[in-house]
């Protein structure tokens, strides 16, 4: 991986590991279906005004149908998931979940798309999921009901995470490739086409106090402007770059990443569990990410 690519493999587990941190504070605030509707809903406004700063070329060459349908899986249903799950468990808890990410995608891209599984890549993705195991152990929640119907909520977004990257690889990158800013633009406009009949629905009960507080939209703010449009801009320009299993490692970096949103922010401690998953974590993304090895007649043919 280039230096560049792992610079923006590092910044989208940083901002996607704060990202739950703000779903957290908002859900409870205005519930869930706002929260996920007025993210991807900034999203797209915030992605359409920074093309039309940058006086982009908008041309979906053909493929604006299957940007939104991109948008509904990779956007749309796991905001609306996550944001579920808010409601009873905690963020770092979500983040651990979402480590499953590589996981589901190695297996979607071995049942579905015909990648190779390669030993290395499946030894990494079970390293990395006993590192975001061990993470567990620092915050502990009660096993019971909401804790598997949270965890359930997050996995279905994991699964929508492995099918989106393959479809963007499929649809978008192998069939002549598109500005990494013009996808995501069509991703958020999807995602809010999907959520819209949710948050119409739920908008009477929404509770209006709280977007009188300037607390409240920063939130809105950091999490649809930074969280979600700035990150899709990385996320899309590293399918393109590196092929969706390596972009999906990205979330056994949000666990760490989010630990230290945390001390840093809410004053939380840091334990040896963290040090013993940030080891894990760091050995499953060395073996995901690795080179696969030339075979020797292949080098001697060159």
């Amino acid at each position: 991986m280039k230096p560049a690519d792992l610079a923006r493999l590092l910044s989208l587990a940083a901002i996607w590991g704060a990202s739950f941190l703000f779903i957290r504070m908002l859900v409870p605030e205005i519930g869930a279906l706002p929260t996920a509707f007025l993210r991807v809903l900034l999203s797209a406004l915030g992605l359409a005004v920074l093309l039309a700063v940058l006086r982009s070329n908008w041309d979906f060459r053909g493929k604006l149908g299957k940007t939104l349908v991109i948008g509904i899986v990779s956007s749309g249903v796991p905001a609306a998931m996550y944001a579920l799950a808010a409601q009873v468990l905690p963020a770092g808890y979500s983040a651990i979940f979402n480590a499953t990410t590589p996981l589901m995608g190695v297996l979607i891209g071995a049942l579905f798309f015909s990648e190779k599984l390669t030993t290395a890549k499946a030894v990494g993705v079970l390293l990395g999921l006993a590192g975001v195991a061990v993470l567990t152990r620092t915050g502990p929640v009660a096993f019971d009901a909401q804790l598997l119907w949270g965890a359930a909520a997050c996995l279905v977004a994991t699964t929508c995470y492995g099918f989106a990257g393959f479809m963007t690889k499929r649809w978008i990158t192998e069939a002549g490739g598109m500005d990494s800013g013009l996808v995501a633009l069509g991703c958020q406009i999807g995602a809010t086409l999907c959520l819209l009949p949710a948050f119409a629905w739920d908008a009477a009960a929404m509770p209006l106090a709280p977007l009188a507080k300037p607390g409240t939209w920063l939130a809105l703010a950091a999490l649809g402007f930074i969280c979600t449009s700035f990150a899709y801009i990385l996320y899309f320009r590293l399918i393109a770059n590196v092929g969706p299993v390596k972009t999906m490692t990205v979330t056994f970096l949000i666990p760490p990443f989010g630990v230290f949103w945390g001390v840093m922010l809410l004053d939380e401690s840091v334990s040896m569990a963290h040090l013993q998953g940030g080891v894990l974590i760091a050995l499953a993304l060395w073996l995901v990410l690795k080179p696969a090895a030339v075979p020797a007649g292949a080098k001697s043919a060159g």
